[in-house]
């Protein structure tokens, strides 16, 4: 069995395939995580087949075929971006919790654009998502990048405005890259994919064989990617127990402005916003304009 990048070990040629494979193979063990797999790899300043190699050395573990060969049956229309390496978009560099790699379809550039994430609750009021709309229509028309996780309500609302006003949008997923959640979405997820750009950071093989329950994981991972790729986040309408609440705390932690909506901040049904709204770097959103002053001055 041949051991991995035998062929580049000791160069410096770095072989998306083999980092793909690495990370793959790293993901599929029992007990992995992301927060373990960024400290092998990321903040011990190594690649996934360096991290791979102080592992398992020259003798490639028994099943690392299986990983390989499936993940191989995978490979179509996504490319890769691997950190520590040009391939890395600039705007991540400063992320509190960076992965080695990301999946992506689409326009990797966007990234460097200048952009905003609008998230909020799945089961969205109707004024919910007309606030979502109207927000995503005037960033829009500012030049301004959306970022969404593509799931139901705000996140979609959000992202059908962008479109539909010609502006441009960022998905970012909590599943493989070539999975979609929730179903119906995946039209609008495609056009995002071939005309936008789709992010994720989801292993291809450890998704398939593990249960459910313990999929949604990586949903609360997906939104501090979100926050990393956004210049700030807009929570329109979110619960107390929604997981739009991990980007809330993403954004603090990574230095990246909150804004939560007045009609948010001022709902006596949650309770919330008053945790947030007196923290540095959290602001009361009032108008598209304030928003744009306080981010790009």
């Amino acid at each position: 069995m041949a051991p991995l990048l035998q062929d580049v070990l000791g160069t410096d040629v770095v072989s998306p395939y083999d980092e793909l494979m690495a990370y793959e193979y790293l993901y599929s063990r029992e007990g992995s995580t992301l927060k373990k797999i960024v400290e092998a790899t990321v903040l011990s300043n190594k690649l996934p087949h360096e991290a791979f190699y102080d592992l398992y050395g020259f003798v490639t573990p028994d099943d690392f075929d299986e990983v390989s060969l499936w993940v191989a049956q995978q490979i179509g229309d996504f490319a890769i971006a691997i950190n520590q390496t040009p391939s890395w978009p600039t705007a991540l560099c400063d992320s509190k919790r960076p992965s080695p790699l990301l999946y992506y379809r689409g326009d990797i550039n966007l990234i460097e654009s200048r952009t905003i994430s609008i998230v909020g609750a799945r089961k969205a009021t109707d004024m919910g998502k007309a606030r979502a709309v109207a927000l995503a229509r005037d960033l829009s028309a500012n030049g301004i990048t959306i970022a969404t996780g593509l799931a139901a309500g705000i996140d979609t609302a959000a992202a059908q405005s962008a479109i539909a006003n010609r502006g441009k949008v960022i998905g970012v997923i909590g599943t493989p890259i070539n999975k979609c959640y929730p179903k119906e979405n995946r039209e609008l997820q495609d056009i995002v994919a071939h005309e936008h750009l789709l992010l994720s950071q989801v292993p291809l093989y450890k998704y398939s064989i593990q249960p459910f329950k313990t999929k949604r994981y990586y949903f609360p991972e997906r939104n501090e990617l979100m926050a990393a790729v956004s210049d700030a986040t807009v929570i329109v309408e979110a619960s107390d127990t929604s997981g739009t609440l991990t980007q809330a705390k993403a954004c603090l932690s990574q230095g990246r402005p909150l804004f939560i909506m007045r009609s948010c901040a001022e709902n006596s049904t949650v309770s919330w916003p008053r945790k947030y709204v007196d923290k540095e770097g959290v602001y009361v959103l009032d108008s598209t304009q304030q928003l744009l002053d306080l981010v790009y001055g």
